[in-house]
């Protein structure tokens, strides 16, 4: 479940389950109220018809008993008492204008009430006086006249509990609303939290392990909520980082091996042009022939210098992405054409030949000066390191664009072939061969066919031998009478 739902569904039981205890807990206060009600523990007066009522059983009930038992009739009355205990009623029963019997509380106006009561001259009399009433009954018997004067006072304990257990009620209303609230929004809150914390806990670990640089580990998270593609991130940002460092180790490395390379790439020449400048000065070449032979291996070696001084700048253009570059539509077959019958007379003479075949009619987007380049130094690179005394290069070109360079050289180990385009890389980890170039050529060509934005590599051919890979953009027809549509 997302986030968002475990909102919405939080935000809705936050409403649903108060309402829903609230409107239980007052249906158990009505149906408490509804009990007292119906089990009231105590005689309720209500009205006149009420006191009238219960006067005439009373009476009933005494005749009875006075006529089964004139003479202990009194000794019977104990049913009537009960109706008495709770100081709501009072019976008095005279006989014979004598007192015959009395149960209950007086109340100070009861005599009062008595003559009222005896002035109206009938058998049946009612005197009601603030909430205090009596009612009089009078009969005969064979053995005289007789006289029940009920009192009865109206209950208004009822409506003052009625009030405490209202109030009673509303305050555990108030605080079983609160304490709902509470619960549930502490079980809301777990529910809800618990889905945020437990990938926060991963992401801050997963943070921490990179930190402490463990660059190989992911987070496994298997939620469907909104952290399942920051957790993606993560993982897809350690990788990166990985990737980042590694490229970051490798550049050191690049680095350490260029300064390593300028070293010995510069120190040999240099030692050259100061054994001959030492010669010349200390007379060794005494002939003219001598000093100019001298003179010529001084300037070669200048060149050298100058030439990898140049492969450098040129370099760091590139890897600075300083160099322009001028992309025009290219015929890249009609181009390598050019390109092999301009270089094949002078590759003959360094021992190797080559021939281009297959060349599929193609346009790409290039930089015609960067593309020559590109083309001469894996050329020249395939001339340093032929081991045979005349070797062969094939150039071929694909209808997808893709151009590959393959020579007929001893080949590159597996493990070497990602690190050939590589500042001052060589094949020779040792460097025995410092005649074999400065290690620039395939970097340049690299960073150069990058900048075009083309894909290079190297891979070993079938037959043994090197093989180079350019893919470039392609690019718009060209028009055959272009005199640049060659390059």
């Amino acid at each position: 479940m997302t986030i968002k739902k475990r909102l919405f569904l939080s935000n809705i039981l936050m409403i649903v389950v108060p309402a829903a205890i609230v409107a239980f807990v007052g249906l158990l206060c009505m149906a408490l109220l509804w009990v007292t009600f119906q089990n009231g523990d105590s005689m309720r007066l209500e009205d006149r018809e009420d006191l009238t009522r219960i006067g005439r059983d009373m009476a009933d009930q005494i005749e009875g008993v006075m006529t089964d038992a004139p003479d202990a009739w009194t000794s019977q009355m104990s049913s009537l008492e009960s109706m008495t205990e709770d100081g709501t009623l009072r019976i008095v029963v005279m006989q014979n204008d004598g007192l015959a019997y009395v149960a209950g509380e007086e109340q100070p106006t009861d005599s009062q009430m008595v003559q009222a009561a005896d002035i109206i001259n009938e058998t049946e009399a009612f005197i009601s006086v603030g909430d205090r009433s009596v009612y009089r009954i009078d009969n005969t018997l064979s053995g005289g006249s007789w006289s029940l004067y009920l009192f009865g006072t109206r209950q208004e304990h009822l409506g003052s509990s009625l009030k405490v257990i209202l109030a009673l009620a509303a305050i555990g209303l108030i605080f079983i609303v609160f304490l709902t609230i509470l619960m549930t929004n502490r079980f809301l809150t777990r529910f809800v939290v618990r889905r945020i914390e437990e990938p926060l806990d991963l992401l801050s670990d997963g943070a921490r392990r990179l930190g402490d640089g463990d660059l190989d580990y992911r987070i496994t998270y298997t939620g469907k909520d909104e952290f399942a593609p920051v957790c993606g991130a993560f993982n897809e940002m350690a990788a990166r980082l990985k990737e980042s460092v590694e490229r970051t180790r490798r550049d050191e490395e690049s680095r350490k091996e260029l300064l390593a390379g300028i070293s010995h790439d510069l120190r040999s020449p240099l030692t050259s042009i100061r054994a001959y400048v030492e010669g010349l000065l200390d007379g060794v070449a005494k002939t003219e022939e001598a000093k100019q032979r001298y003179l010529r291996t001084i300037h070669t070696k200048a060149e050298d210098i100058d030439r990898l001084v140049s492969q450098l700048f040129l370099y760091s253009k590139l890897d600075l992405e300083g160099a322009p570059m001028e992309i025009r539509p290219i015929r890249l077959d009609e181009f390598v054409s050019s390109f092999v019958e301009e270089a094949a007379p002078d590759s003959r003479i360094h021992g190797l030949e080559i021939t281009a075949a297959q060349l599929a009619p193609v346009t790409v987007s290039a930089d015609p000066e960067q593309l020559r380049r590109v083309l001469s130094n894996i050329l020249e690179n395939s001339i340093k390191y032929k081991d045979k005394e005349t070797g062969r290069l094939c150039i071929t070109l694909e209808e997808n664009g893709r151009l590959v360079l393959a020579d007929d050289g001893p080949g590159v180990p597996e493990d070497a072939l990602p690190k050939l385009f590589d500042v001052f890389y060589r094949s020779d980890p040792a460097r025995k061969n410092p005649a074999g170039g400065s290690g620039l050529g395939l970097a340049i060509a690299a960073k150069a066919v990058q900048g075009m934005g083309g894909a290079i590599r190297a891979r070993n051919g079938p037959n043994g031998g090197l093989a180079i890979e350019i893919t470039l953009r392609k690019g718009e027809a060209c028009d055959a009478e272009d005199p640049d549509y060659r390059g």
